[in-house]
């Protein structure tokens, strides 16, 4: 087991990967590794990586979210440290993030650029904007306080990892990370770091518009899973509006003649506002059962720090054996 782990997730990283792998390896404490896994590259990414000593793995499912499903998977550490293969996020802020995450029981660290560097170094204007607009919105709709949902720069514990469902396959995995640590009560803190440019010759792979709206149908989709009550409900409110203002002038004629010559436009505002009915109460059980998930989950937590403990005991168990073994061979060795 590791004592950290830092995940590079690649994918044409060749002019960058030898000095992000360096960087790393040299401010990471002893049992430490990085590991890039290598997501189909056309280049050699893979090899330079193994040659700066990184541990070099193989993810064939092309998207950002494949490949951290795998890694979250497969790596066992007591602290997971994410960052991308193209030299725009500093290593020597890793120390800092670690040091939240092992000392400070924080459940996941976000590397923060938008409060630093970002608008000064990234040179795509509606990466800018979309960033902002993915911020707000997330902090508006779940209640939070994150200063950077697209940052790929983010140190984990070992609960947070293996007990997040990767759904994502793309670049979207970053807002499900925070939209799920907001929904699950986990501890969060936001460290400013500086961001730099990719070097000239490196192409970012994110797509400003259709990773975009990506995103956007992602923040969506958990906001109706993660809060179906308020979501439901604002449907339903949606609908009664809809029903009470086509209702008005048929009730206002039928109170100034008695009769009620639009009985279709009558009808179906009593459709809408039982779909409004229905909206609302769909909602409040989606609740229930959310909130039963949300048990499910803490005491999914409780087995995650289980496992953590019994793996750090088998460490030390053969850590232990093996001082005892090596001991044990010197004092039968004859004396030279």
């Amino acid at each position: 087991m590791d004592k950290v782990a830092v995940l590079l997730p690649c994918y044409n990283e060749a002019r960058t990967i030898e000095k992000v792998v360096k960087d790393f390896l040299a401010v990471l404490p002893e049992n430490s590794h990085v590991y890039v896994y290598d997501n189909n590259s056309a280049d050699d990414t893979a090899r330079i990586a193994a040659e700066a000593g990184a541990i070099v793995r193989h993810e064939y499912r092309q998207g950002k979210g494949n490949v951290i499903r795998r890694m979250f998977r497969e790596i066992d550490a007591e602290c997971y440290l994410m960052a991308d293969g193209d030299d725009t996020y500093p290593a020597e802020y890793a120390p800092q993030m670690i040091e939240l995450v092992l000392n400070r029981q924080c459940d996941m660290v976000v590397g923060d650029r938008l409060s630093s560097t970002y608008f000064q170094e990234n040179k795509r204007p509606f990466h800018n904007l979309g960033n902002v607009l993915v911020r707000k919105s997330i902090n508006a709709l779940f209640k939070s306080d994150i200063q950077d949902i697209m940052t790929g720069y983010r140190a984990f514990n070992y609960r947070f990892v293996k007990t997040f469902p990767v759904l994502s396959k793309g670049f979207e995995i970053e807002t499900e990370m925070s939209i799920h640590a907001v929904d699950k009560n986990l501890r969060i803190e936001n460290v400013i770091i500086d961001y730099r440019d990719r070097p000239e010759g490196s192409e970012s792979k994110l797509n400003t518009y259709s990773d975009g709206a990506k995103v956007l149908w992602t923040i969506g989709k958990l906001y109706c899973n993660y809060r179906p009550r308020a979501f439901y409900s604002g449907i339903a409110a949606l609908l009664l509006l809809v029903s009470f203002l086509f209702f008005v002038p048929v009730f206002s004629e039928y109170l100034r003649t008695g009769l009620v010559p639009r009985i279709p436009t009558l009808v179906v505002c009593g459709f809408v506002a039982i779909a409004a009915i229905q909206a609302f109460f769909s909602g409040m059980i989606l609740e229930t059962i959310q909130y039963k998930n949300r048990q499910d989950f803490e005491l999914a937590l409780i087995q995650a720090e289980k496992d953590l403990r019994a793996l750090s005991d088998r460490d030390e168990a053969g850590d232990g054996s093996g001082r005892a073994a090596n001991a044990s061979a010197r004092e039968t060795s004859p004396a030279s």
